[in-house]
């Protein structure tokens, strides 16, 4: 009897395991139709309208030059009623899409304060570093809070601890104090 219900319930599981890989495929395919729609959406403003709600979230020109993947002195140009080239208009749109998307569906408040924090006390990437290295689906991830951060760490640079440890700790010292000292 016992073996049996082992079974049964070994095979339930695999089954679970199936059904939780495929409706987490459902549903980033359907979060990404959801963000593209919204971006074709968002696209319809002037740049211009678009700087400065991005502007009004809380970013600065650098992050959102870095965002959208341009120079600060392109963002600059754009300010001044310059022309951003198709893909550029498409790029902050989609920037404006993620952040409506992000604050809907995982209640974040201050947007751009969200992005400019490290995913982990262990390696400063921020959503900033992974949205603008063509890793959206990893800031819709840590944003939703259902993803261990290091683990998408892991994801976006598998050689992040390596590259991140450092050759010192902080300990409590004798007076109370935090202070450094050499690992070796």
């Amino acid at each position: 009897m016992a073996a049996q219900l082992t079974e049964e319930v070994g095979g339930n599981r695999g089954e679970a395991r199936a059904l939780q890989a495929e409706f987490g495929d459902l549903h980033q395919r359907i979060h990404n139709a959801e963000w593209r729609i919204a971006a074709a959406e968002r696209a319809k403003a002037s740049v211009a309208a678009m700087l400065g709600e991005l502007a009004d979230l809380g970013f600065s020109w650098r992050e959102i030059a870095q965002l959208v993947r341009v120079s600060v002195p392109a963002v600059q140009k754009w300010r001044k009623g310059d022309r951003a080239s198709g893909e550029s208009r498409l790029r902050l749109a989609s920037l404006l899409a993620a952040c409506d998307l992000i604050g809907e569906h995982y209640m974040v408040d201050e947007i751009a304060s969200w992005f400019e924090m490290p995913l982990s006390a262990a390696a400063p990437v921020t959503p900033i570093d992974l949205y603008s290295a063509d890793r959206a689906d990893l800031v819709f991830e840590f944003g939703s809070g259902h993803a261990d951060p290091e683990a998408l760490l892991t994801q976006f640079d598998p050689g992040w601890r390596d590259r991140y440890r450092s050759d010192f700790e902080v300990f409590e010292a004798g007076d109370g104090n935090r202070s450094l000292r050499s690992r070796a």
